[in-house]
């Protein structure tokens, strides 16, 4: 059965007649709450299709040098859990496109799974990302999602094999991200160097979702490079927060309005 979210995908790629639709990152309680609402006005100025909304942990073992820092600044801040889910709701006021958690499992594990799906839903989630959870170890989190109308995002990695892939698809729901290289978020990938689209191709082979595309997207340039691909969503993010820490508040501006003009 189709999840509102993929619906939503869909209908944004049909409606809008954009070649690709863009998903940026912000990572909640970084560099404060007052900036992170700054980032989230400008991304509903700028019409960004899907956001990730990062809970801070000590540990992001899928993330590169800025987003580790961000991670633990965050925490040194004094963010917990329920801050987290209060902005996430609030977020939804700022910028009206569907709001995804990303996280690592021990958050969810503390909290339980009933209870964080239960509370993501109620701050208007409408799924989440858990880079260091397995499909073997999701348990009754399938069901649970399931039941509070939420996906767990999926991700394809350029190691998995093709076996890999399709039982990663077989439990995918709204859309695949698909990890454009081995390694961890922020360094640039080399996306004309033709391994990504022969990886696309792979994880198209595996599922009939939507496929996004992250880590190391960085300009409108690498997005317009996407339009002939299997991706239908470029993703963002610590490109954007390098903008926000040069640049401030204009910085991120710019860099949005480049990204948001190359889906067209």
């Amino acid at each position: 059965m189709t999840s509102a979210l993929e619906t939503q995908v869909r209908d944004r790629l049909a409606t809008d007649e954009r070649r690709l639709l863009l998903m940026t990152h912000v990572i909640v309680g970084y560099p404060s709450l007052e900036a992170n609402r700054k980032m989230l006005a400008l991304m509903g100025e700028a019409d960004v299709d899907l956001v990730e909304l990062q809970m801070p942990f000590s540990e992001p073992v899928a993330d590169g040098p800025t987003f580790v820092r961000a991670n633990q600044e965050a925490l040194a801040n004094g963010l917990r859990l329920d801050d987290y889910f209060d902005f996430f709701e609030e977020a939804g006021q700022l910028c009206s496109c569907p709001r995804l958690m990303m996280g690592y499992y021990n958050t969810v594990y503390r909290l339980g799974h009933e209870q964080f799906c239960q509370r993501l839903a109620q701050a208007g989630g409408a799924g989440f990302i858990l880079p260091d959870l397995p499909i073997e170890e999701f348990g009754d989190l399938f069901d649970l999602s399931q039941r509070q109308a939420l996906d767990p995002i999926m991700l394809m990695t350029p190691t998995n094999t093709e076996q890999r892939l399709q039982q990663i698809g077989d439990h995918a729901r709204g859309f695949v991200y698909t990890v454009a290289r081995k390694g961890v978020t922020g360094s640039r990938t080399k996306m004309e160097e033709g391994g990504v689209f022969d990886l696309l191709k792979r994880c198209r082979a595996a599922t009939s979702l939507p496929l996004a595309l992250g880590f190391g997207l960085s300009t409108g340039d690498d997005l317009r490079l996407l339009y002939d691909s299997q991706a239908k969503i470029g993703i963002v993010g610590s490109a954007l927060l390098q903008a926000w820490e040069e640049g401030g508040e204009s910085g991120y501006a710019r860099l949005l309005a480049e990204l948001s003009d190359a889906r067209a």
